[in-house]
C-alpha cells in the first residue's frame, strides 16, 4: 500500500457555490516533494490539515475530523471506466489518492501510518454536495456517487508531519467494531436504518455523524 500523490488546491472563484465569497478549494493538484500534516484545530476555525491547502467553505470542510481527504486510486479507475473520460489523481477533491488500500472497507478509527512519522485516522466518508457535482460536469452526480456508496474517507491527524508522494502506507491499528467507512456513509444518506449500529465506533466517529446517530436511536429507541 503507498501514497500516489499529494494534492492541495488553491482558492478558486467560481459560480457554482453558495461558500462565502464564491471560491472553492477543490481543484486539486499533485505536487512534487513534503508536505507537512497537522491538525488544523476545529470545524469552523480550522481548515485542511495540509500546508498549502485551501478550503473555503469552513462551514462543511475542514477541521479536526475533516483533516485530511483520501480516495483510492482504483476507485477513480472504476469512474474513469464508467464516466469514459480521464480522471488525473486529485480530480475528486482529494488530498492524498492511494494504492492497495481498500478505503470503503476501513473500519471507523481504523489508523495509517505514512511515511516514517504521520499518523492519520479514519472519521467518515464524504457526503456529495453541489459544488463536486458541477465540478465534475456529471449531470446527477450527487445521486449517482451516493448510490455506488464508495466516498473515500475524512481522516484526522493523530501524529503530525511530512508526507510525500511515494511513501508507504501501513495500517497500524483497526478497531475490533465492525462499523467501515462504507456502512456509515449509508447510514447517514440512505439506509438510516443502520445509525444504532455506528455508535460501535465511539469517539473515532466523525462527530456531526455521531450527533445524528444519537438522535435516531434517542426518536426511534435504537430500532431498525
Amino acid at each position: 500500500m503507498k501514497l500516489l500523490t499529494v494534492n492541495v488546491g488553491r482558492p478558486k472563484t467560481v459560480e457554482y457555490t453558495d461558500a462565502p465569497g464564491g471560491a472553492t478549494g477543490i481543484d486539486k493538484r499533485p505536487v512534487e516533494g513534503p508536505v507537512q500534516v497537522t491538525d488544523p484545530g476545529r470545524k469552523g476555525e480550522g481548515a485542511s490539515g495540509l500546508s498549502g491547502d485551501a478550503v473555503c467553505d469552513l462551514r462543511h470542510h475542514g477541521g479536526t475530523d475533516q483533516a485530511v481527504y483520501a480516495f483510492a486510486r482504483e476507485d477513480l479507475d472504476f469512474w474513469e471506466r464508467e464516466l469514459g473520460r480521464p480522471l488525473p489523481n486529485g480530480t475528486f477533491g482529494e488530498n492524498l489518492t492511494t494504492s492497495g488500500l481498500d478505503i470503503t472497507n476501513a473500519r471507523i478509527g481504523e489508523r495509517w501510518r505514512i511515511g516514517s512519522e504521520v499518523v492519520l485516522e479514519t472519521t467518515s466518508g464524504r457526503i456529495p454536495c453541489r459544488t463536486f457535482q458541477t465540478w465534475l460536469g456529471e449531470k446527477g452526480w450527487v445521486r449517482r456517487f451516493t448510490r455506488r456508496a464508495v466516498t473515500g474517507a475524512y481522516l484526522r491527524v493523530i501524529t503530525p508531519g511530512e508526507i510525500r508522494a511515494g511513501d508507504p502506507i501501513e495500517v497500524v491499528h483497526r478497531p475490533d467494531h465492525e462499523v467501515t467507512v462504507g456502512l456509515a456513509f449509508r447510514a447517514v444518506t440512505t439506509e438510516r436504518e443502520l445509525l444504532p449500529r455506528v455508535l460501535a465506533a465511539g469517539e473515532a466517529l466523525h462527530g456531526e455523524e455521531s450527533r445524528i446517530a444519537r438522535e435516531y436511536v434517542e426518536k426511534h429507541g435504537g430500532r431498525r
